[in-house]
């Protein structure tokens, strides 16, 4: 009997523990773009979801933005229909024109498309294949942005968007232990020029950055970084459970917040309830900055009179006696009462 390859059990025993977590009466989708990281968790969910009774579907999605990306999918698709996945699905989509830099834009893209994929075939989950060299990227990343404990907890395990359910089995497993199985189970994967291309930041990291801090710091420093992500995604589960309490107390009646609520609270949990009273006015979360939230801080912990802050979407947001209320763009309300505007 053939020895089972280490790198291939790595795989299927995260997608196996992963798959527990779904229904068993609806499918699941595993987005591949036919790289390592991505085939190499196919395969372990080829094998593993028809074990647990799951159906399990395949997405691959072509952004246009290299020549030859169709063919690439259409060979990944048919690799998948050989394979067994029911659905398969080749999803193409636009870049241009939408948000943000290139990889912000393509991402947005490709996460609008498997949501769709999702939920037209009522799929209980989208798998991802990030490993724990995308996760430690990723903290740098947030570390060189001065991100706060948001940013620092990385790549979460599972995350809502838009009514679709992302997961991501193999945090936990190296980039290397990914080609490794493809290596093993003969497949072969397609190397994404995009990956070395030092236009784009994340690559930048990927080629310079983090060898650098290998050599100096030890192999470990990639499982340091995705463990410090782990923790603050942890100590961030419990802030926001305590902000979210906070919120509901900070609430007046007409939809803004209460002042002294708001300034009886640690700094920690009060900017939490800022960002998100924020979005629920309607700021875009990706435009929604440091300097916005500080902005409204201040106009509870350091206030002299100062005139509105302006957030993301038009909105304006003031302080009125003891309480914080938002004024739309089109001059209707948004969270507090009319008239007597301070500032």
């Amino acid at each position: 009997m053939a020895t089972l390859a280490p790198s291939v059990a790595a795989i299927r025993v995260a997608v196996r523990r992963t798959l527990t977590e779904v229904r068993r009466d609806r499918p699941v989708l595993v987005a591949c773009s036919g790289g390592a990281d991505s085939l190499a968790l196919a395969a372990a969910a080829a094998f593993v979801a028809p074990r647990l009774g799951i159906p399990v579907g395949l997405v691959t999605v072509d952004h246009g933005l290299q020549s030859g990306s169709e063919q690439r999918a259409v060979t990944v698709a048919k690799w998948a229909e050989q394979a067994g996945f029911a659905p398969v699905e080749l999803a193409t989509v636009t870049v241009e024109g939408r948000p943000g830099g290139p990889e912000a834009a393509a991402r947005q893209a490709r996460y609008q498309a498997l949501g769709e994929v999702a939920r037209r075939h009522g799929a209980s989950a989208v798998l991802l294949g990030h490993t724990r060299d995308d996760q430690a990227e990723t903290v740098l990343l947030a570390l060189a942005r001065g991100a706060g404990p948001r940013g620092l907890a990385g790549m979460p395990f599972r995350r809502e968007r838009a009514g679709t359910t992302l997961l991501r089995p193999l945090l936990e497993v190296s980039r290397e232990q990914t080609r490794k199985a493809c290596a093993a189970l003969g497949l072969t994967p397609w190397e994404d020029p995009h990956n070395t291309d030092p236009s784009y930041t994340r690559a930048r990291v990927r080629a310079d950055v983090l060898p650098v801090l290998v050599r100096a710091l030890g192999a470990g420093v990639v499982d340091n970084l995705a463990r410090t992500a782990k923790l603050v995604a942890s100590d961030n589960a419990a802030l926001d459970s305590l902000a979210g309490d906070a919120f509901e107390a900070a609430r007046t009646a007409d939809g803004g917040l209460a002042v002294p609520v708001l300034a009886g609270l640690p700094a920690a949990i009060r900017t939490r309830v800022l960002h998100a009273w924020s979005r629920e006015l309607g700021a875009t979360p990706a435009a929604l900055s440091y300097g916005h939230v500080t902005s409204l801080d201040a106009l509870i912990t350091d206030w002299h009179g100062q005139g509105p802050t302006h957030l993301p979407g038009g909105i304006q947001v003031s302080r009125y006696r003891d309480a914080l209320v938002a004024l739309p763009a089109d001059g209707g309300p948004a969270g507090g009462s009319g008239g007597g505007w301070d500032g």
